[in-house]
């Protein structure tokens, strides 16, 4: 692994005793010494810290917040110009056949959009961005000073607010910029485990001391990538390059509730993004496949590439298995996966092939954990 980059917390990862595996090009923990099973359900109890630095930090700036959004909506289909300061947006880059090249988290700042994009998709991202919007006039800065930590539960609140009371006022999908102890922290109201919490940039010189201030308290355990995938699995949330990729569109992945009606067809800004062709009737019609919460009968867990059969005996597969494991706190395996319109009804029953046998698997109703943010 002697290739791979390091976020700032690596010497706290091994000094907690971390499992140190690859991911998206950096040395990262996958588990600590409590284990994923423990991990998982002390975050649903408590709450967990995950070092999420991988990840892209991203300024855009122009000459004001209209003229940064203006630009931007011609790669994001989302709106962007009637996001109200202090808030962040879900969002994702397209291509030209409407699939999803990425997804990401988008805040306007002011006059200014802070962006989290995904890790093995970054320098991509960026690429993408400063050809497309620097000869509009806005600047595109990498924020390479900053860790970002999540801390994630519903504990997370009472123990953030010790360090900074004002976030306990914040609700889902807030953002704020923070003085601390530990220089300014940039802060949102969200996750991707499904429970109430929040992510924090913190300056790379800071991030450990930060970090290890969390720990002290009872209520936080460190969690690695085990435990995060289980997470949002069970939340129903999708990984980027597993559950959707470059051939999967926002109607086929069941993310339409991302694009606003302003930018559907009909909308005073509808279209204007790269695959609008593709993605705006689908909007409406809806798409071939489409993305799936699927309950494996039995204890045997229904991993990525799992190929799905409407019958025992059919020659040919319908879909496939995206994501699967075993979820701690549903009690059995889970996965996600696309199947046909026909075979997308909850409650359906289809056929994983595993080992060479063919067990029955109901698609459900996605998440398999109610969401606990708070709103």
């Amino acid at each position: 692994m002697t290739d791979l980059l390091h976020t700032p917390l690596v010497d706290l990862h091994l000094s907690l005793g971390a499992k140190m595996v690859p991911f998206a090009g950096y040395e990262m923990p996958v588990q600590y010494p409590l284990g994923v099973m423990k991990e998982h359900l002390h975050c649903r109890a408590a709450a967990g810290l995950f070092d999420v630095s991988h990840m892209g930090q991203v300024i855009l700036r122009g000459t004001d917040y209209a003229h940064v959004a203006g630009a931007l909506e011609t790669l994001i289909p989302v709106d962007i110009l009637g996001l109200a300061d202090g808030r962040q947006r879900y969002g994702f880059f397209l291509n030209d056949r409407g699939g999803i090249e990425d997804d990401l988290m988008l805040a306007r700042r002011g006059e200014e959009v802070f962006m989290v994009v995904n890790a093995a998709c970054k320098g991509a991202d960026i690429a993408l961005m400063r050809s497309a919007l620097e000869p509009q006039g806005v600047t595109v800065e990498e924020v390479q000073s900053r860790a970002l930590i999540a801390l994630q539960g519903p504990q997370a609140e009472a123990v953030f607010a010790q360090i900074v009371p004002e976030a306990a006022a914040m609700t889902f999908m807030d953002v704020a910029i923070f003085p601390s102890a530990y220089g300014p922290l940039w802060v949102s109201r969200s996750g991707y485990t499904g429970e109430d919490g929040y992510e924090i940039s913190v300056g790379a010189e800071e991030s450990e001391a930060f970090a290890q201030r969390l720990l002290e308290d009872a209520r936080v355990e460190a969690i690695g990538l085990g435990a995060r995938d289980s997470l949002r699995l069970e939340a129903g949330l999708c990984l980027y390059g597993h559950d959707m990729d470059g051939d999967v569109t926002p109607a086929s992945a069941g993310l339409t509730w991302a694009i606003q009606k302003v930018r559907r067809a009909g909308g005073d800004r509808a279209g204007g993004f790269a695959g609008a062709d593709v993605v705006l009737p689908e909007l409406q019609s809806g798409a071939p496949m489409r993305r799936v919460g699927l309950l494996p009968e039995g204890r045997a867990p229904m991993r990525e590439g799992v190929l799905l059969f409407l019958t025992e005996t059919d020659a040919d597969p319908v879909g496939r298995v995206t994501s699967g494991g075993f979820g701690p706190s549903v009690g059995g395996p889970v996965a996600m996966g696309y199947l046909p319109e026909n075979a997308a009804k909850i409650g359906t029953v289809v056929y994983g092939e595993l080992r060479g046998k063919r067990m029955p698997v109901a698609v459900a109703k996605l998440p398999f954990v109610p969401a606990n943010f708070k709103r």
